[in-house]
This record gives structure tokens, C-alpha cells and sequence, in this order.
């Protein structure tokens, strides 16, 4: 196999390693954080400000409720919602989940990119690593 030929492949390789490994670790933290961050302040208020209708200001509601576990049996939980209030204070528009899962794909997003500039940055070390790895063993089976 030629050197063009063989550095092409083992550069594939060395891409799709750093992106598994990199976005295995990477992605499951932006999803976390997403989840766990969904319900601050500062969620709502930027995620509500597309969401709202104009003239509307986001709010945070959040109120008791139950969930059902593994077994089905029913827990208590807080649930959060965002709710739209005009001017005099009336709820306009109540949204419970979206603005969670554009913030949760926010956040993803931001882990996706993440994942792909370090997998950028570690792509010529490792390249250079497969390389020189690949010579030793030609070197080696060589009489």
C-alpha cells in the first residue's frame, strides 16, 4: 500500500476515534447541563423572548405534581413551566416543554462543536503517533 493511500486511511481512522471518544465524553455533559440548567432564569428569559409573543414578558412557573417512578407508583416533583404575562399581569401563553428542548438542543449544539474542535486539535498529534507507530512495526518486520 502506498504512503498516500495508507495516511488517508489511518487519518479517517484517527477522526472517527477522536470523535467517538471526544463526543462520548463531551455530549453526555452538554445534554446534562442542558437538563439541569433548563429552569434558571437565565433559560427563560432568553428562550422566552422567541417563544413569547410580543409585548410579553417570560416568566418562570413552577408548581407540585406527581411523576411515576420505575415501579409506577407516584412521586411527588416540581414541574417548571414558561409563562408569557402581559402588561396588566395576565398569563398569555404557557409553554411546559419547548423551551426546555431548544435550550437542552442549545447545549448540545454547543457539545457537537466542542467535540469537533477538539477532535481538530488532536488530530495532528495523534496522526503523528499512528505514524510513527505504523513505521516501527515496518522497520521491525524488515530483515
Amino acid at each position: 500500500m502506498s504512503d498516500k493511500k495508507s495516511s488517508a486511511i489511518s487519518g479517517c481512522v484517527i477522526w472517527f476515534v477522536l470523535l467517538s471518544v471526544i463526543g462520548s465524553c463531551v455530549m453526555p455533559i452538554a445534554f446534562a447541563v442542558g437538563g439541569v440548567t433548563s429552569s434558571t432564569d437565565f433559560v427563560i428569559v432568553n428562550i422566552g423572548t422567541f417563544i413569547c409573543p410580543e409585548g410579553t414578558a417570560p416568566r418562570s412557573h413552577s408548581y407540585q405534581t406527581t411523576m411515576n417512578d420505575e415501579y409506577g407508583v407516584a412521586r411527588p416533583a416540581t414541574a417548571y413551566e414558561l409563562q408569557c404575562e402581559d402588561s396588566n399581569g395576565e398569563v398569555v401563553q404557557t409553554d411546559p416543554i419547548a423551551y426546555a428542548f431548544i435550550w437542552i438542543a442549545i447545549c448540545a449544539l454547543v457539545g457537537a462543536v466542542l467535540t469537533g474542535l477538539l477532535s481538530f486539535v488532536f488530530a495532528v498529534p495523534g496522526g503523528m503517533l499512528v505514524t510513527r507507530f505504523l513505521r516501527n512495526i515496518r522497520f521491525k518486520n524488515k530483515p
